[in-house]
C-alpha cells in the first residue's frame, strides 16, 4: 500500500449509533479501512483535520429528477454529470437519477445515458449511480401532479419487463389501482427492484393487493398520495383508508418526505419521524432543474416538451400554484429534519445514508462509516452545512 493511497480524515465522526468525537476515518485506495480516535492515527499516514466538524456518511438520494439547469430526462450524459455534481455538493454521494413521464425514446434515451455514466465513473463524475429510479410514467391520473399528463400511461408489460430487466434499474414505481399494477409489481420483485407506489390514489384494499405482489414502499409521504379525504372523491361513503394509514399501520412498509420546508410543516416532519422511525423513513430531494439555478421557468422532465414550472428561489410551482417538486439539495433535508424533529443528529443523518441504502441493497458498500465501505465522506459545519466531500478518499471539486 503506498503512501499516496491512504488518508486519515479527522473530525466528530458520525456513526449509526453515537457520534465519536475527535476521531478519524482512515481511507485506503478508495475505501473505509478503520474509524478509530484521532490520537491513534499511523504515523507516516497523510492527515486532513476538519476540527469541530462532523464527518458523516455521503447521502443517498433514492428520489431526484435535476440541478443546475439540467434534467435526467434531457436524456444526455452532460445533463447526468451536470446533475449527480450539483448534487454532490450538497452531501451526496451516492444517486437515483429518477424518471418521469415521458415516451418510451425518452425514457431509453434517459436510462442510456445514466448506463454511459456509471461505467465511465471517477470521482471528478460527482455521486455514483446507484441505479436508476423508475418512477414515471405509471402513474393514476388523478395524481399525476406536475409531471406532463401526455406522458402518463397505465402498466405496458413489455415496456416495463424491457426497461426493469436492464441491471441499473434498481427501483420501480407504479400507482397501485392501476390495472396491471400487481403484475409489473411481481416482475419488479423478481428483476430485484425496491418495489414503489407513488403518485397513486389507492385505498387500503388495492394497496393490501400491491403488498401481496411485492410493493413495500410509498413516495413522497402526504404528497400526490392518496387520503381519507381523496378516496371519499372517489369512492363516497363510508369514508376510507389510503396510504397514510396503510404506512402507520404496516411495519414493513417504508417511506420518503420532502423535508425542504416548503411541502411539509415542521409538525408533519416530526409527526413522521415519531410514527415512522428513522429505519423505515427517508430523507430525498425530489429536486428538479431550479436546483441551484436562478429564479425562472424551467421544464420538469425533458428539456423538449416538459411541463413548464416556476421557480421563485424558494420552492417551485406549476401553473395551478401547486408545488412542483423542490430545488433543494439533501444538505437542505437534513437541517430542516434536524430543527423539526431536534432528534439525535445519527438518527437524521441515517435517513439521509443508511437507510435508503439499506432499502436499495447498498449498505454493504455505502450509506455508514464502517471499514469495508467506499470512503464517500461529507465534511458538516455545526450548523449542518457541506464544507467538503471525499468520493472514495478523493476530494471532490466542482467542475460545473
Amino acid at each position: 500500500m503506498t503512501t499516496r493511497n491512504r488518508i486519515a480524515i479527522a473530525g466528530d465522526v458520525i456513526l449509526p449509533d453515537r457520534v465519536l468525537e475527535q476521531a478519524f476515518v482512515l481511507c485506503e485506495d478508495g475505501m473505509i479501512a478503520a474509524v478509530r480516535p484521532a490520537w491513534e492515527i499511523p504515523d507516516g499516514i497523510a492527515k486532513v483535520y476538519h476540527p469541530g466538524k462532523f464527518i458523516a456518511p455521503g447521502f443517498v438520494d433514492i428520489h431526484v429528477h435535476g440541478a443546475a439547469q439540467a434534467d435526467y430526462m434531457d436524456g444526455t450524459t452532460e445533463a447526468v454529470l451536470t446533475v449527480n455534481r450539483a448534487h454532490t455538493t450538497h452531501g451526496t454521494t451516492t444517486i437515483f437519477p429518477t424518471t418521469t413521464t415521458g415516451s418510451r425514446a425518452q425514457l431509453e434515451a434517459m436510462i442510456a445515458s445514466c448506463e454511459e455514466v456509471r461505467a465511465s465513473w471517477t470521482a471528478a463524475s460527482g455521486a455514483r449511480i446507484g441505479g436508476v429510479h423508475f418512477y414515471g410514467p405509471y402513474f393514476a391520473a388523478d395524481k399525476v401532479g406536475v409531471h406532463a399528463p401526455e406522458g402518463r400511461r397505465d402498466p405496458v408489460r413489455d415496456e416495463y419487463e424491457y426497461f426493469l430487466g436492464r441491471d441499473i434499474v434498481r427501483i420501480a414505481t407504479c400507482a397501485a389501482e392501476l390495472p396491471g399494477a400487481a403484475d409489473f409489481y411481481r416482475f419488479a420483485r423478481s428483476a430485484g427492484c425496491y418495489v414503489t407506489c407513488g403518485h397513486s390514489n389507492a385505498d387500503w384494499s388495492e394497496l393490501a393487493a400491491a403488498f401481496d405482489a411485492g410493493m413495500r414502499h410509498v413516495d413522497h409521504f402526504w404528497c400526490a398520495m392518496s387520503s381519507v379525504s381523496s378516496l371519499r372523491g372517489r369512492f363516497g361513503t363510508p369514508m376510507r383508508a389510503g396510504m397514510e394509514q396503510f404506512v402507520l399501520a404496516n411495519k414493513e412498509m417504508t417511506t420518503e418526505v420532502i423535508a425542504d420546508g416548503e411541502h411539509l410543516s415542521d409538525e408533519l416532519l416530526n409527526f413522521a419521524f415519531k410514527m415512522i422511525g428513522p429505519e423505515r423513513l427517508c430523507l430525498m430531494t425530489d429536486a428538479n432543474r431550479a436546483m441551484d439555478a436562478p429564479p425562472g421557468r424551467y421544464r420538469f422532465g425533458s428539456q423538449n416538451d416538459g411541463t413548464w414550472v416556476v421557480s421563485d428561489g424558494r420552492a417551485v410551482r406549476g401553473d395551478d400554484g401547486g408545488l412542483a417538486s423542490s430545488m433543494c439539495g439533501m444538505d437542505r433535508m437534513v437541517q430542516v429534519m434536524h430543527r423539526a424533529t431536534g432528534a439525535a443528529l445519527p438518527d437524521i443523518i441515517r435517513m439521509a445514508s443508511l437507510t435508503p441504502a439499506r432499502l436499495t441493497g447498498l449498505s454493504d458498500s455505502v450509506g455508514s462509516l464502517e471499514a469495508g465501505k467506499q470512503a464517500d465522506l461529507v465534511v458538516l459545519s455545526r450548523a449542518l452545512e457541506v464544507e467538503t466531500v471525499y468520493l472514495g478518499g478523493e476530494r471532490f471539486a466542482a467542475t460545473m
